[in-house]
């Protein structure tokens, strides 16, 4: 602040005793005028300034949103690695478990009972909803 007002001061002190020609040919005194042209400067440098504020405020916000968002995604990457791990090993399994005809008749029969079960639970469903409603 204090800066400001040796600025102003010095600037003030600049142009003090200068006469220029005003808009219209109308002539005024520098003081004045300075004064105003000073003033309006002064509205226009705090607005900036405020504007400054304001938008550094706003790419530091963005900033961290960005930030947590790459943590969100770093995370997201390593849970999908893990489960990647996962299926693998899953998938090694189902291959070990097909490769043999015995096992490859037990692992059908048993998914035909599943697919057979899940048809009887819902046409049991369908059939009770009909008669109660």
């Amino acid at each position: 602040m204090n800066y400001r007002r040796d600025s102003r001061s010095s600037r003030s002190s600049l142009f003090d005793g200068y006469d220029g020609l005003e808009e219209g040919g109308i002539r005024a005194s520098s003081s004045y005028s300075n004064n105003m042209n000073e003033h309006d400067n002064d509205k226009v440098i705090e607005s900036l300034q405020d504007r400054v504020v304001f938008l550094k405020r706003l790419t530091g916000d963005i900033h961290d949103e960005v930030e947590s968002h790459n943590r969100l995604l770093d995370q997201m990457g390593d849970g999908m690695d893990g489960s990647r791990g996962m299926m693998l090993g899953t998938m090694d399994r189902f291959k070990k478990v097909f490769e043999k005809k015995s096992t490859r008749k037990t692992c059908s029969l048993v998914a035909y009972f599943t697919v057979a079960f899940i048809f009887i639970y819902y046409l049991i469903r369908l059939l009770g909803y009909f008669t109660l409603g």
